[in-house]
């Protein structure tokens, strides 16, 4: 292209013999190697009744191509488009190589995940020592040694050792977390200032890394509802251009005086052009342009440029988004449902107040809840160390009520004020307590020794970090919130009140299939409705609602039924997701307006001949770079 525009502009060559077969050699190189792909690419749309942008070009630098050789075996001295069939091919070539270029920019956070994990481990010889071996060797129950400065090879369970791991990279909590025996350690974080001596759980897919990767992948190459309108009009537009080129054609051929005369009208308020000496190279450069103009390739960019964008911005936050639609549902969200335990609260339940009517109660109570399995009971046992328990004799658990036991020739229970007072113990010394807790929605557990109160324990959820903020963001963005959980209603409406929740907005004491009911309650009063929850319970109700949000440390089935998985312990991350996913869809509506724009204006001028099939070709690889640009702005996204 270089070549021949330095001879035709510079060395004025045009007309000379030698450079025009000089031309016709080199834009025949070009169509053969470098045009291959659009001919075979509108080869392949022919062969199945359709149409695209491979279309477009192939018509536009072909029409030229062959028009130019025609005046050169012919012997005629017109201005041959030998340059304009190169310049055609090379720009939009060009343009795909950049939006390659910069679309893999937007891939930047599935590649960063693809190479958290290292290639090697130091497998763990239970004999003593360690060898160096590749990841893709070791097996569930071997046992790998890890270091300070160590990346994490695999998912595991540490038995031995104790230190800080940095699990930024894989669920964007900024803060180390805490690991000794028993935690589970991640394929691709950090293990930051202490040895570990860990067993292997999950090896290759089956990590929770690689299903990460698996889950961003498949966003990327997912299609949101949008994207099937863009592809509609793109069917129809192909055929309307080709049309509009042709009746381009038929004009500057036979009446090209009236073209030229609107044309001349035109140019003062637009630019001034030279127009083809003849009638028919007019008719043939004007539709060329036209053609090339149209090419639909920004439209075609519009919606999954933007989409795997705005899932790599999320990734990078903790957020994994199941698909274009599940990104397009986030957008449009009006009401949002909490789950409580687990989701508003940190599902471990701590003693919030005790009243102490006798000084051997908090021993009574805490002897007595070692021996249960109860998540209760193993609350209260929690009291002293295990070294001071008392010995009881005929210890036993009462299923749903509490345990009993003999202690110096006396009856001790420990359990729920019903089972207490079902076993005649006195209530009247912690009526107070018990009025003040009960209203703040608690869960009440007494000690007693034969019908005498010895203390009471008033146990609450606690609140997760920032739940009252989440929720005061999501109401101040407009959207409805609502509690919906299984929980005693005195503990929900506490909850709620705590969080900004009217009462109107609670539905508390129900069933996972209530849940779900609920939610298409709200759907059939014409709200588009997230729910956000992490249990198995939860699952119902994930499905029924239009996003289904599943929370750090979801049960998997949960994680199955969701739309949306955060990686991150903190709520905050809601209505971070949300607002992302309304400015996603923002963006590719700009970038579609911006698609369709440019072809409004453009088309019309290249059927005027205001512009050439260089400009044109060189004009549409821009309007590419204006989609794309765009689009990559979400990578660097923040919250309003």
């Amino acid at each position: 292209m270089l070549i021949l525009m330095a001879g035709q502009w510079l060395l004025d060559a045009m007309e000379e013999s030698w450079f025009r077969w000089l031309s016709f050699a080199l834009a025949l190189v070009v169509q053969v190697v470098g045009g291959k792909r659009f001919y075979l690419g509108a080869w392949r749309q022919i062969k199945v009744g359709a149409s695209n942008m491979d279309t477009l070009v192939s018509l536009g630098s072909g029409t030229a191509f062959l028009f130019s050789t025609w005046l050169l075996l012919s012997g005629s001295m017109g201005h041959a488009y030998f340059v304009e069939s190169i310049s055609i091919i090379a720009l939009v070539s060009l343009g795909h190589w950049l939006e390659s270029f910069t679309s893999g920019k937007a891939e930047s956070s599935l590649k960063a995940l693809m190479h958290l994990a290292p290639e090697t481990a130091r497998q763990w010889k239970p004999g003593g020592g360690t060898v160096a071996v590749p990841v893709s060797q070791l097996q569930v129950g071997d046992f790998i040694e890890l270091k300070p400065g160590d990346k994490i090879p695999v998912d595991a369970t540490v038995t031995e050792g104790h230190s800080t791991v940095d699990e930024s990279m894989l669920t964007g909590e900024s803060m180390p977390q805490e690991k000794g025996a028993g935690h589970l350690l991640y394929a691709g974080t950090l293990n930051n200032d202490g040895r570990f001596v860990a067993r292997v759980t999950s090896t290759g897919q089956a990590t929770a890394l690689a299903q990460i990767i698996e889950a961003v992948s498949r966003a990327q190459n997912s299609r949101a509802a949008i994207q099937r309108l863009g592809d509609r009009v793109s069917s129809v537009f192909v055929p309307v251009v080709v049309c509009i080129a042709l009746v381009t054609a038929l004009w500057w051929g036979f009446n090209g005086n009236q073209a030229r005369s609107l044309g001349q009208h035109l140019m003062p308020f637009l630019w001034h052009v030279h127009w083809p000496e003849t009638a028919l190279a007019a008719a043939i450069v004007h539709a060329v342009a036209v053609l090339i103009v149209a090419c639909p390739c920004a439209m075609g960019l519009a919606t999954p440029i933007a989409i795997m964008a705005g899932t790599n911005a999320a990734a990078r936050r903790g957020v994994l988004i199941r698909d274009g639609i599940a990104l397009e549902r986030a957008s449009k969200i009006t009401a949002v449902v909490f789950d409580k335990t687990g989701t508003l609260t940190s599902g471990k339940p701590v003693i919030a107040a005790s009243l102490l009517i006798s000084n051997e109660a908090t021993e009574l109570a805490a002897s007595m809840g070692r021996g249960s399995r109860h998540p209760l009971s193993q609350v209260i046992a929690r009291l002293q160390h295990f070294e001071d328990d008392l010995h009881f004799q005929d210890w036993r658990e009462i299923p749903g009520s509490g345990s009993q036991a003999t202690f110096e020739g006396k009856t001790v229970r420990l359990g729920s004020i019903a089972f207490l007072q079902t076993e005649g113990v006195q209530m009247k010394p912690g009526e107070a307590f018990l009025k003040e807790w009960s209203a703040r929605g608690a869960t009440l557990l007494g000690v007693s020794m034969d019908a005498e109160l010895s203390g009471l324990f008033a146990l609450t959820d606690e609140l997760k970090a920032g739940a009252r903020k989440v929720v005061g963001e999501l109401q101040g963005s407009g959207l409805k919130i609502y509690i919906a959980s299984g929980d005693h209603p005195d503990a929900v409406m506490a909850t709620a009140g705590s969080i900004g929740i009217v009462r109107e907005n609670v539905r508390a004491g129900i069933s996972p299939v209530q849940k779900a009911a609920f939610i298409t309650e709200l759907q059939k009063n014409g709200e588009s409705v997230a729910f956000v929850g992490d249990g198995i319970n939860d699952s119902p109700a994930l499905e029924s609602a239009d996003l289904g949000i599943a929370v750090s440390k979801a049960s998997d089935v949960a994680r199955e039924a969701a739309d949306l998985i955060l990686l991150r312990s903190e709520l905050e991350v809601v209505p971070e997701a949300l607002a992302l996913a309304r400015d996603t869809m923002r963006t590719i509506r700009q970038n579609l307006f911006w698609a369709f724009f440019y072809n409004c204006v453009g088309i019309p001028l290249a059927a005027l001949g205001f512009m050439s099939p260089i400009l044109c070709a060189l004009s549409m690889g821009m309007s590419d770079l204006v989609v794309v640009g765009n689009a990559l702005r979400l990578l660097r996204w923040k919250k309003r």
